[in-house]
């Protein structure tokens, strides 16, 4: 089916490389945006170091909704433009946080996080769909790394959707 084996790798190039590659077997074949997303959020929760919470918020034509997602409770709506996800989903790229009480209007959903990455996902013909969001409760957690192996997992995750 999928091997979902512990990722030894010697830097986090290699480790994105791996969860590439274990996400595209993970989620081969299923569809289900919902299904998916569980799945993805767990995988990724569990196979990197440094994090307390990352899933989905998904778009409703209003507002960003969370969704899917590993950690404590999580904030429920967030409007487009406000926060680390709303700015992710209104301005269209990827935000990498370093110390998120530096960035005007965070919204604090758990006081342990202090740094994020978040990635705005798009369908084909470019609607938002919704941001794939994680969070550390280590200052500067993410870097250029985080944020290219973020984008090809989201990139695995809206193929998916597709079928492909």
């Amino acid at each position: 089916m999928f091997d979902l084996a512990p990722l030894q790798a010697a830097g986090k190039t290699e480790l994105y490389e791996g969860l590439v590659g274990q996400m595209r077997g993970l989620l081969h074949g299923e569809r289900d945006r919902i299904a998916n997303a569980a799945n993805f959020s767990a995988h990724v929760f569990h196979s990197l170091d440094g994090l307390n919470w990352c899933g989905f918020y998904f778009f409703d034509g209003a507002e960003l909704v969370v969704g899917p997602f590993q950690g404590k409770p999580a904030c429920v709506r967030i409007a487009l433009g406000k926060g680390v996800c709303g700015t992710a989903a209104a301005t269209r790229q990827t935000q990498v946080v370093e110390d998120v009480h530096a960035f005007p209007g965070h919204i604090a959903c758990d006081a342990a996080s202090r740094s994020e990455i978040v990635v705005p996902l798009y369908d084909d013909d470019d609607n938002l769909i919704g941001v794939w969001d994680v969070d550390s409760p280590l200052p500067a957690r993410f870097d250029e790394e985080d944020r290219v192996g973020m984008e090809r997992l989201c990139a695995v995750f809206l193929a998916a959707l597709r079928g492909g």
